[in-house]
């Protein structure tokens, strides 16, 4: 079996771009369920610093929208240009709860990683991103997630001192029955990802504070609780 791009990239880059759980090696799992092909147009939804976007252009030669609200455009311009990616990678500042400034049927794949749960945990963000993926196009989305559903107030002693709201961690079930409600969309994928330790492990031996601040509540146990959940859906 060939070694992962991820394992042959630099490390010390992936480490200082990282903003979660190594979105490089999640997106590189996930891939593998998408029948990629050079020329596709991709729209990388939450692209963050776009290690997401930059291995989907490297490994499979497509052209990616990369789109944040939060990291702008002109740093990742920089760093995709570094890396001689700067015409096969756009960078946009995009806030996906607002009106989305692309053609309808534009996109073979809308793919979404260590994102699509600040914005997509809602009824209206499907049927909002459909028009813009060609028909039969996917959405795919990759998402920190638990093993489980916890009942309100109640999650486990290991998690609840670390726990932040914002986190929208949801099971895999959820997220299923979640999108199982739009009917213009049939699901192919969900599925929890192999790459769920790995992509931590190595998130937090990065610099960034917010690593930082995560090592005590792994090291607590909580990580036992945790996935990666991979959902993909077919537009009909």
């Amino acid at each position: 079996m060939a070694t992962p791009f991820t394992d042959n990239y630099d490390m010390n880059f992936l480490l200082n771009t990282m903003m979660g759980p190594n979105a490089m090696r999640i997106t590189e799992e996930m891939a593998n369920f998408l029948l990629l092909s050079p020329g596709m147009r991709i729209l990388d939804l939450g692209c963050g610093t776009g290690i997401s976007s930059i291995l989907l252009s490297e490994k499979y030669d497509v052209t990616v929208f990369a789109a944040d609200l939060w990291i702008s455009p002109t740093e990742n311009a920089e760093r995709f240009t570094s890396l001689g990616l700067d015409s096969k990678i756009f960078p946009l500042l995009v806030d996906a709860t607002k009106e989305l400034p692309f053609a309808h049927e534009y996109f073979d794949i809308i793919i979404s990683v260590d994102a699509y749960q600040y914005f997509g945990d809602n009824e209206m963000m499907l049927p909002k991103l459909l028009p813009y993926v060609k028909k039969g196009g996917l959405i795919a989305v990759a998402v920190p997630g638990f093993t489980q559903d916890f009942p309100e107030g109640e999650l486990p002693e290991e998690v609840r001192p670390f726990w932040n709201l914002d986190w929208h961690f949801y099971s895999r079930n959820w997220w299923r029955t979640l999108w199982e409600k739009e009917s213009s969309i049939a699901i192919t994928e969900c599925r929890e990802m192999d790459s769920c330790k790995q992509a931590w492990d190595e998130w937090l031996k990065s610099p960034s504070p917010y690593a930082q601040q995560d090592i005590q509540m792994m090291e607590a146990g909580a990580g036992k609780y945790f996935n990666i959940i991979q959902m993909i859906g077919r537009k009909i």
